[in-house]
């Protein structure tokens, strides 16, 4: 079982996205160690809460029931500052990226281009060609 940090994207695929792309993450996911953050939680939430998608809210909040929720302390926020230098990738970009790599994830999934490319030189990158569908973002 490896640990997997998937970012926003994927997690609002997860539950928004559609029925391919559901299919397609939760047998992908399936046996994993899901690792989030609560700025996973924030960005895949917005959209639920604006259009009070009462549905779609349950099922993050059992989503984020099941993750181990990596904290960030300083040590997340001064590797997400290297990073952000490193790379010139936006700040929650580099936190989301730093969390996974000090929560000891095995696999970033993610299809930010210039997220994967900073991430491939630390950790292994998973995104929607690996998973076989196009249909990503």
């Amino acid at each position: 079982m490896a640990r997997v940090y998937p970012d926003a994207c994927m997690v609002i695929d997860l539950v928004e996205g559609t029925a391919e792309q559901q299919n397609k993450l939760k047998l992908a996911l399936k046996g994993q160690d899901i690792v989030s953050s609560e700025l996973i939680r924030l960005e895949s939430l917005i959209g639920a809460l604006r259009s009070k998608h009462g549905a779609y809210l349950e099922t993050y909040r059992k989503f984020f029931l099941g993750c181990t929720i990596i904290p960030m302390d300083r040590a997340v926020f001064e590797l997400a500052t290297d990073l952000r230098v490193q790379y010139a990738i936006k700040t929650p970009d580099a936190l989301h990226l730093a969390a996974a790599l000090h929560g000891g994830c095995a696999e970033f999934w993610t299809n930010d281009k210039r997220l994967a490319v900073a991430g491939g030189n630390h950790i292994s990158i998973v995104t929607w060609s690996h998973l076989g569908t196009s249909t990503g973002p």
